[in-house]
């Protein structure tokens, strides 16, 4: 008989916390998923401290569950309810020195990395749709297919992809010009938040903002890559202009939730595509739906069908419907994006990068 939520529950239970109490009498338990004899679930600590101690416990948790009978793997996530405790010292060679923000250098060549087959914006027009979200775990879904894939964090004002790959060290700059790409899951990637410290503001007028863009393209060392993939910030303004005009953009995804309100600002940057005349490689649903964990049933908390809608209208592709879900938002919150997994939430990033693959955009 397939294994059930309850026993799963049960044989954490014997799991005694140094402190007194159990995993389950803690309330230390998400986002539990139960696939085909798949078992799935995050280990959730009061703080960054306690997390660091419980490595033994985790892998403790594993391995009673895997005994279980009906189970055929086990896969379990520590991470930590407050923010992360700081990042490792950064490795002997010298970070950069170099002054991001300046204003760009005059140039007449194109921004588009030496070495990078496609490049891909991937863009919503408005901020909380899961951009971000989608873009790393887009990103690891094309690296586990073997594709060599770079991630660019275009946010320059809120950088979110050093917190959501798990890579928040600073770069090496061994010349003081060119910046050493850094790699996680798979990936190499970049971002400002790798290059200032964590909850320092940027307070840059426009020349300053594509400096910085300027320097993230062509003085980091993106090395051969098949796609680089760049997480535009919200809006339409000077990031996404200049990188339509100067990136040599091969074509641009937009990410949408289902609701009205949503869809007029991602119709927004389409049109900013179609003006700078960027190929709309296709849309993406995200949030489309919700499962309850505990009963199956399916809910549609921002509305359903919106985003396929609209890509029918325009002609384009509805490239993926993905769902909204707890354990997402606790993977990127602790640096292990969800496509690194089993399960739904990973089987659909994974349909989404096949989907790329088989189009040849990638």
């Amino acid at each position: 008989m397939p294994v059930t939520r309850d026993q799963i529950l049960g044989e954490l239970q014997r799991l005694t916390l140094p402190d007194g109490g159990n995993l389950v009498s803690r309330d230390m338990i998400r986002a539990l998923t139960i696939d085909a004899g798949q078992v799935r679930y995050v280990i959730e600590a009061p703080d960054p401290a306690t997390a660091r101690k419980m490595e033994a416990i985790r892998a403790a948790s594993e391995e009673l569950v895997a005994a279980l009978p009906g189970v055929t793997r086990v896969a379990a996530a520590l991470t930590a309810h407050e923010e992360r405790a700081a990042p490792p010292p950064p490795p002997q060679s010298a970070p950069p020195s170099l002054k991001m923000g300046g204003h760009p250098k005059p140039t007449t060549t194109a921004m588009r990395p030496e070495g990078v087959k496609h490049i891909i914006a991937i863009g919503s027009g408005k901020g909380g749709v899961g951009k971000s979200t989608v873009s790393s775990n887009l990103a690891v879904a094309l690296a586990a297919k073997g594709k060599k894939v770079g991630l660019l964090d275009a946010d320059i004002y809120g950088p979110s992809q050093p917190r959501m790959m798990g890579c928040d060290k600073r770069p090496a700059s061994p010349d003081g010009e060119h910046i050493e790409a850094l790699h996680a899951h798979g990936v190499t990637m970049m971002s400002i938040g790798n290059m200032l410290d964590e909850g320092k503001a940027v307070v840059w007028r426009g020349p300053m903002l594509m400096g910085a863009m300027q320097q993230l393209l062509t003085q980091v060392q993106w090395g051969e890559l098949d796609v680089l993939l760049i997480d535009l910030p919200p809006g339409t303004g000077d990031v996404q202009l200049t990188l339509g005009q100067r990136s040599s953009l091969d074509g641009a995804i937009v990410v949408s939730t289902p609701q009205d309100v949503a869809l007029l600002d991602a119709r927004k940057a389409i049109d900013m595509f179609q003006t700078l005349k960027v190929p709309l490689f296709g849309m993406i649903e995200n949030m489309s739906s919700f499962i309850c964990p505990e009963c199956g049933h399916e809910a549609h908390p921002f509305g359903h069908g919106g985003v396929a809608a609209e890509a029918q209208k325009l002609g384009v592709p509805l490239l993926g419907s993905l769902p909204l879900d707890l354990e997402t938002r606790l993977a990127g919150d602790s640096g292990r994006p969800v496509a690194l997994e089993g399960g739904v939430q990973a089987r659909a990033y994974h349909a989404l990068a096949d989907r790329l693959i088989e189009a040849g955009l990638v």
